[in-house]
């Protein structure tokens, strides 16, 4: 048996449950170990086309204003190779760091795992499973636009994510860092 192996056996010991949520979840954190999953915690999956742009900066957003309440996770469904460096300058001006933030793949187990599916210009791509809520928003994409134009994406971005916080988690409100 591999260490993968074993990972995956300590994940689904620890959900029993046969709920295809709780099994994609265990999956999911398998695929992205650096965000692992608190029972208690909404899930957010934010996805557009290749990762590097909206998707990214909304994850970023997500983790800052909600102070690690939400579990958030960003995917694309044909990765770029890098993150779009005014994105990552726009996210720096707030203190978020990107530094090891990549663009991802979108996979089946990463929606299954999601309580929240956003996506952002992927059209058909992302797979839909009952019980899920999804949200499309429709915003400009950040690829090749200059870095005011991207500020002006990262804000709206942000007025977005505020309002979903205040939706998921309603007893607070989103923390300013």
């Amino acid at each position: 048996m591999t260490e993968i192996d074993d990972l995956v056996i300590i994940r689904t010991e620890r959900h029993r449950s046969p709920s295809i949520r709780k099994e994609g979840r265990a999956v999911a954190e398998i695929l992205d170990p650096a965000t692992p999953h608190h029972e208690t915690q909404p899930e957010v999956l934010f996805v557009c086309v290749h990762n590097s742009g909206r998707s990214q900066m909304a994850a970023g957003l997500l983790k800052l204003r909600s102070g690690g309440k939400i579990n958030v996770r960003s995917a694309g469904s044909a990765p770029g190779e890098e993150i779009n460096p005014n994105a990552v300058l726009t996210l720096a001006e707030l203190g978020i760091d990107m530094s090891e933030a990549f663009p991802k793949p979108l996979t089946d187990e990463a929606v299954r795992a999601a309580d929240v599916v956003i996506t952002m210009g992927c059209g058909d791509a992302c797979p839909i499973y009952p019980g899920k809520r999804y949200e499309d928003w429709k915003l400009d994409d950040p690829a090749g636009q200059d870095l005011d134009t991207v500020r002006r994406i990262r804000d709206e971005l942000d007025q977005r994510v505020q309002k979903l916080i205040g939706e998921l988690l309603p007893q607070n409100t989103p923390t300013d860092t």
